[in-house]
């Protein structure tokens, strides 16, 4: 096998124990609590998302790893792990709380779907062994990102239906 096929196989099997976990654990938790907890906990998780600026520091990644794919992605990673942040602080203040729930949410779906783009277009798989220590964060921890947006905007539209639903 190829490292490019590796990397694919990698990426694709990532999913299925995040899948399988959340389902079992997480998720049935996430539903069982008030809307600003289960938010509290995902954004929680999307605070660390300053750690993708690794993809910054020389000798971290391989010096041919294609700078299209870690500006973006670092950046990306930043800005929604400032987000979440920000959002964590302003718990106390739904009005400001929301706001950056929904925002953190839209900018790290934005940052992870424009990082599959970059490296479907600057042929990622084909330089996989250039993410050296970063290999792991496509592969472990962008699953759990996205399966956990999906989470966040799937149960801020339920709390909205509930808001809005007659007593």
């Amino acid at each position: 096998m190829t490292p490019a096929m590796i990397f694919n196989i990698h990426l694709g099997l990532g999913y299925v124990p995040w899948l399988l976990c959340f389902a079992a654990y997480i998720w049935p938790r996430l539903r069982s609590m008030e809307p600003i907890e289960a938010q509290r906990a995902i954004a929680t998780l999307h605070s660390f998302r300053f750690f993708g600026l690794v993809f910054l520091v020389p000798g971290v990644t391989g010096p041919d790893l294609p700078g299209g794919f870690t500006g973006f992605a670092a950046y990306g990673d930043f800005a929604t792990g400032l987000l979440a942040m920000l959002a964590l602080f302003a718990v106390a203040r739904p009005a400001i709380f929301w706001p950056l729930v929904v925002a953190y949410n839209v900018v790290g779906v934005v940052d992870l779907v424009g990082d599959y783009y970059h490296g479907v277009m600057l042929d990622l798989p084909g330089h996989a062994g250039q993410l050296g220590a970063t290999y792991a964060i496509p592969i472990l921890y962008v699953p759990l990102l996205m399966i956990t947006h999906v989470a966040a905007f799937y149960l801020l539209a339920r709390s909205r239906r509930h808001q809005r639903a007659p007593a």
